[in-house]
């Protein structure tokens, strides 16, 4: 999958109004579920998404953040999305379950089933709910 297929699948399955919002809510995600799976399991699921799409998994680890394997609940990973994406929280819940569903479609193999088992229970089902939830 290409760059503005990822981000026009996003734009259109979460009903945003542009382009910039469907990158904004691709960035919010997957920089927040690079924060909690472990580093090497991110860097396996960033390659094989658009490049673009995929840095934003490696970006704590570049950036300065705390790094990736951070123990945080599903609260958490909805108010950090929420406070990144610039929304509110029943909103950022519906983005994360929108962007992942995208990412699910976009990977190939096991790597997404790893993902989810690297992660909690409440946090699992946003992985695994998709956009109709």
């Amino acid at each position: 999958m290409q760059h503005d297929e990822f981000i026009g699948l996003v734009q259109n399955r979460a009903r945003l109004s542009s382009r910039g919002e469907a990158e904004r809510a691709c960035r919010a995600v997957l920089e927040t579920l690079g924060e909690r799976v472990p580093e090497g399991l991110a860097d396996k699921l960033a390659a094989q998404l658009p490049h673009e799409i995929g840095e934003h998994l490696r970006r704590t680890e570049v950036f300065g953040g705390a790094g990736t394997g951070e123990r945080f609940d599903r609260h958490d990973f909805i108010e950090r999305v929420a406070s990144r994406a610039g929304v509110d929280e029943p909103k950022a819940a519906y983005l994360a379950r929108t962007v992942l569903e995208i990412v699910h479609q976009a990977t190939e193999g096991r790597i997404i089933e790893k993902v989810e088992e690297s992660l909690p229970p409440d946090i699992r089902r946003l992985v695994t709910s998709g956009s109709k939830g």
